[in-house]
């Protein structure tokens, strides 16, 4: 259930949006399995089997953008087009040109599609009506915006924006090495990776490892600045802050495990118990993050 990743966008508080009205939208755009000539299908899928698109509860909606695509690589379509060529160069005496090869590849691929195989990925998205957060469980940039054009697209006027915060992560992020001090509430883990602000791009990162103090000075002075840090939040959860104010490696720590509500009856209500614990602690790391990074910065 937890995230693994966190990219985190602001909700316009003026904005509010109902489940019925949320569900219609996205039912729109319902995932459709990937049988014709398209290389990729999105669509959004049911979070939880006995779900509707959207899974709503006390405020908290997640929801699951599934991406199908085909399997077709190019060292295949470049083998099938060059014994095509041939047959066609037989039957013609003389090789095909260059337009007339790219003909050929795309027949090619237009026949293989269809039998290709497909693979798909889910990408669950967490809205919080309450707090005005969009949390995507996305490493890469690429799968959040796939997101955030489906959501676009599905509902009018959808207002979204990036998280702006007063100070840099990367420079607050080196704030607290040199000084040993991290922010209320967190405490400094032992990954870390400083890098260049040169062309250069010079990195060293420290794997399971804490870095002293002097090193980090010695680093900063040589022009780096630290753009990445393993944190603990109020001993709860730990995660990688990235410069670019991501959040990876999400884990839930063993008292908040301990704490989980071991009354749940059946998998719905493990699936609420364990949401509704997710939820409720994540979006108070992020509130205490934000503020640890000087508070939010208005646009």
């Amino acid at each position: 259930m937890w995230f693994k990743n966190l990219r985190i966008f602001r909700l316009s508080p003026s904005w509010s949006c109902s489940l019925d009205t949320l569900e219609a939208a996205l039912e729109k755009q319902a995932f459709q399995p990937n049988g014709g000539r398209d290389m990729q299908s999105l669509g959004w899928v049911a979070p939880r089997d006995d779900s509707g698109l959207v899974h709503a509860l006390d405020g908290q909606y997640l929801m699951s953008l599934r991406a199908d695509k085909k399997l077709l690589p190019a060292t295949v379509i470049n083998q099938v087009a060059k014994a095509k060529a041939q047959d066609i160069e037989e039957q013609q005496g003389f090789k095909p040109g260059r337009k007339q090869m790219k003909e050929i590849k795309e027949q090619v691929t237009d026949e293989l599609l269809p039998k290709a195989f497909s693979v798909y990925r889910d990408t669950r998205v967490w809205m919080d009506t309450r707090n005005h957060w969009l949390v995507i469980d996305a490493a890469a940039s690429a799968k959040s915006d796939e997101v955030l054009g489906m959501l676009a697209k599905a509902i009018d006027g959808f207002p979204i924006s990036p998280l702006f915060v007063e100070q840099s992560p990367a420079a607050a992020m080196t704030s607290w090495l040199i000084s040993d001090e991290p922010p209320s509430g967190f405490s400094i883990d032992q990954d870390t990776e400083l890098r260049s602000t040169s062309e250069s791009g010079a990195a060293i990162r420290y794997v399971r490892q804490s870095i002293e103090i002097e090193d980090v000075r010695k680093h900063v002075q040589a022009g780096k600045q630290c753009t990445r840090l393993a944190l603990t939040w109020a001993d709860r959860v730990s995660f990688t802050l990235t410069e670019g104010l991501d959040i990876k490696r999400v884990n839930p720590l063993d008292v908040l495990k301990e704490g989980q509500d071991s009354a749940a009856h059946n998998d719905a209500e493990q699936f609420d118990s364990d949401f509704t614990l997710m939820t409720g602690e994540l979006s108070r790391m992020i509130a205490d993050l934000v503020e640890a990074l000087g508070g939010e910065r208005k646009q």
